[in-house]
């Protein structure tokens, strides 16, 4: 995949077809947390009939993940839309995770551990999409600026093929995307976790506390 693509012309470019069309079509977005999804709901659900599918099994411990979710239930209430929102919540075993990330441990965030987690959580959304006749599927996780935006549309459209279901390109930071995430975060006053989510992001930027403590 070209690294030059520009996703969020492309799904300008889906958008607008689709309102020549006169469609809403639905989406099944798959979130990592409500921080990283206030913006892309907010924006999509002007143009999409959106479903969050929650299937996060990195989230450690686990009174992460239910602090996590209970904000993606609490924003999606409370946020106002154009077309409907719904939550699905797909609780997978924290196993599933560590199964997908094995010998991978010891490598840095943003590496190819995190590759194995994109890829687990969006077959799962795919597979999901694909078997309850979604129009589209995609991820919130684009709209971070520590996230690979190309990586994630070549897994999407990867495993796309495989689920028989159309992914939606995406790089939810554009547009002052991650700006405005912010900006909902704090109208809402949101939970912003200040590490990505699973058991080793948690060390890494604990040992980072640590080291700038030190210097101190």
């Amino acid at each position: 995949m070209g690294v030059n693509r520009n996703f969020q012309k492309e799904l300008e470019t889906i958008i607008e077809q689709n309102e020549k069309d006169g469609v809403v079509p639905s989406l099944l977005l798959h979130s990592c947390c409500a921080p990283c999804s206030s913006y892309c709901l907010e924006y999509l659900s002007r143009y999409f009939k959106i479903t969050v599918l929650y299937y996060n099994p990195n989230l450690y411990p686990a009174e992460e993940y239910d602090r996590r979710v209970s904000e993606q239930r609490r924003l999606i209430a409370a946020l106002p839309a154009e077309n409907e929102i719904s939550l699905v919540e797909m609780r997978g075993e924290p196993e599933e995770f560590y199964l997908a990330v094995k010998g991978l441990e010891n490598i840095r965030e943003g590496g190819e551990r995190c590759f194995a987690c994109f890829r687990l959580r969006l077959e799962r959304a795919a597979e999901y999409a694909g078997k309850n006749g979604f129009d589209y599927f995609t991820t919130t996780l684009t709209i971070s600026p520590l996230k690979n935006a190309a990586k994630l549309n070549e897994i999407g459209e990867e495993v796309a093929e495989r689920f028989n279901v159309r992914h939606l390109p995406s790089d939810f930071k554009k547009k002052n995307g991650y700006k405005r995430s912010v900006e909902l975060s704090k109208t809402y006053e949101l939970y912003r976790q200040d590490y990505c989510g699973c058991v080793f992001s948690k060390r890494e930027r604990e040992q980072a506390e640590k080291e700038r403590n030190s210097k101190n």
